[in-house]
């Protein structure tokens, strides 16, 4: 009698098919030219490392062998693959290929035939960066080839450790990434905006369906303006621009210009140019945030007027020996109080 082997599917066949479906392997085996003495090809190990990293999480990756040995290695790759394929030295080289190829350019080459074959609209692309906070000791020497791990300003609140920063480019459509790259720690969100602006201006040119770039206010800035000037955007206008609040001002001013949007918002456009360019703005008013902007404001007044008094009742329990020496009690008690509500 034949022995029984169980094999346990578990998700991996839905990733698994879903890598199929958007031919992650033939695109990166495309790219990537493969060894003829191969027995699976980077494309393939790259999809073991998806289907590991997404079933043997907080592992390392000379154990992936171990994760497929009760998995139908036929029904989730092909006839003739087996577990012990993917040792640490395949999938080590398979690493090794992605680098010297590009892995930001890899990813943007798979992910944007995704989302042509899912016909994800990309007509608005969200970019943005955050943070990283990293533990540890990290080499300082000078490297082209890689990002430079250091100390800058932290999202994470956390200015002890050192850092690396991520852009993302996403589309409105479902959020789906679509352009991913690495910075250094300092890396500045005006540079990164600007550089990513600057790729993209070919790119939407040659586009069928018009298209636009999303991003906060660190987008615009003077010296980005010849870049912009050559591509769609759509951003928040920097509240330390003087134009800006007299734009608002001037929307407040004229209440019967107000258009409503919605139940709780409205908007006033304004034609104008600025920085060489012919631009609209728009002011949004918005009641919600408005309230919580009201309740914000309540919160910390009360939070101020409970510090001024208990600095009042410790001062006023004390006995000063002239009116200027209270004084100068006073003053050295308000600016240590201003000092602490800056923080």
């Amino acid at each position: 009698m034949d022995s029984i082997q169980i094999e346990c599917l578990d998700h991996h066949g839905i990733v698994a098919g879903i890598i199929d479906e958007l031919k992650i392997v033939e695109i990166i085996d495309g790219q990537i030219d493969a060894d003829p003495q191969e027995e699976v090809s980077t494309g393939e190990a790259v999809k073991a490392m998806i289907i590991n990293g997404l079933g043997f999480s907080n592992r390392p990756l000379v154990l992936t062998p171990q994760f497929f040995e009760n998995l139908p290695m036929a029904a989730l790759f092909r006839e003739g693959v087996n577990a012990s394929h993917f040792n640490r030295y395949k999938l080590g080289r398979s690493l090794d290929k992605v680098f010297d190829y590009g892995c930001e350019l890899l990813f943007s080459t798979v992910a944007t035939f995704g989302c042509r074959q899912e016909k994800v609209d990309q007509r608005f692309n969200s970019l943005d960066s955050t943070s990283f906070s990293l533990n540890g000791e990290y080499s300082t020497e000078e490297n082209k080839t890689t990002i430079h791990i250091t100390q800058e300003h932290s999202k994470d609140h956390r200015p002890d450790l050192k850092q690396v920063m991520l852009e993302l480019m996403v589309s409105q459509d479902g959020g789906v990434p679509f352009v991913s790259k690495s910075w250094d720690g300092n890396g500045s969100d005006n540079v990164i905006f600007e550089q990513r602006a600057a790729s993209l201006i070919d790119e939407f040119k040659a586009s069928e369906a018009p298209r636009y770039l999303v991003a906060d206010s660190k987008l615009y800035h003077k010296k980005a303006k010849d870049t912009l000037a050559q591509i769609p955007f759509i951003t928040r206008i920097p509240g330390t621009l003087k134009l800006e609040g007299d734009v608002i001002d001037q929307a407040l001013l004229d209440p019967q210009q107000w258009i409503d949007m919605d139940k709780g918002n409205r908007y006033q456009h304004f034609d104008l140019c600025h920085y060489e360019m012919t631009q609209r703005w728009l002011v949004i008013h918005s009641q919600a945030a408005l309230s919580r902007a009201r309740s914000t404001l309540t919160r910390r007044q009360e939070k101020e007027a409970s510090q001024i008094k208990q600095i009042l009742f410790h001062l006023q329990a004390e006995r000063f020996q002239s009116k200027v020496v209270a004084q100068n009690a006073l003053n050295e008690a308000t600016k240590t109080w201003k000092l602490s509500s800056d923080r």
